[in-house]
């Protein structure tokens, strides 16, 4: 069912069938492959050590063995953000993020995109780690629902693929105009709709002191 604002002219001019997918990063799978692998070897070999000593420690030896089940499940999803993190399904009319394990569906009727921006601590780590490139965010989002979504031009395979998916994203947001709907819950400043956003319990100096760490192992690591 519409909601009454739709522009049948943008609509016709959408794909009327097909489904359009964007991958994640490979560098993003790579590195959470290779992290994960090292963990589960970790993890595994320290909760047979503490099986195998005289004095066993099957609690220590049980959180080791969560740790694999967690780190095996992060190497499961790498496969499956591989194929794609977001689709727009122009056969059913809707759009599909993938969260951890579940497929978030937002119908074309209920979506709307919007340019994001990143939190404060975000920002300033972009700035220290990413010189001379400018990272971009995509607020991808079911109007009648509190929780939104956001992805950037560096979770994607690659910067076109992040165009093209913002530039088809607002293409349906503008055609469908669901935005405009009495019910809708409205984006602020500070977040979403009526929904209060506390303080941060991270100050300026425990910003900077995290920037400034991750500065450094990100250049020990060239």
């Amino acid at each position: 069912m519409g909601t009454g604002f739709e522009n049948n002219s943008l609509i016709e001019k959408l794909p009327k069938e097909g489904v359009h997918c964007f991958p994640a990063n490979e560098s993003q799978i790579k590195n959470r492959r290779i992290i994960t692998v090292i963990l589960m070897v970790a993890f595994i070999a320290l909760a047979c050590v503490f099986m195998l000593i005289q004095n066993k420690q099957i609690i220590i030896a049980a959180v080791c063995g969560v740790g694999f089940l967690i780190s095996l499940l992060v190497f499961i999803q790498t496969f499956l953000i591989a194929k794609f993190r977001v689709a727009i399904d122009y056969n059913e009319k809707k759009l599909v993020l993938r969260y951890r394990f579940s497929l978030i569906d937002i119908p074309f009727d209920t979506f709307d995109a919007r340019e994001g921006e990143p939190d404060k601590a975000e920002e300033m780590l972009n700035n220290a780690v990413n010189k001379g490139s400018v990272t971009e965010y995509l607020v991808l989002d079911n109007v009648f629902d509190e929780a939104c979504y956001q992805t950037s031009s560096k979770d994607l395979a690659s910067k076109e693929d992040f165009s093209q998916l913002k530039k088809e994203a607002l293409a349906i947001a503008d055609a469908y105009g669901a935005r405009n709907s009495e019910d809708a819950i409205k984006p602020n400043t500070d977040g979403r709709g009526n929904k209060d956003i506390g303080p941060t319990d991270l100050n300026d100096d425990d910003i900077g002191a995290i920037v400034d760490e991750v500065t450094e192992e990100h250049k020990d690591g060239k």
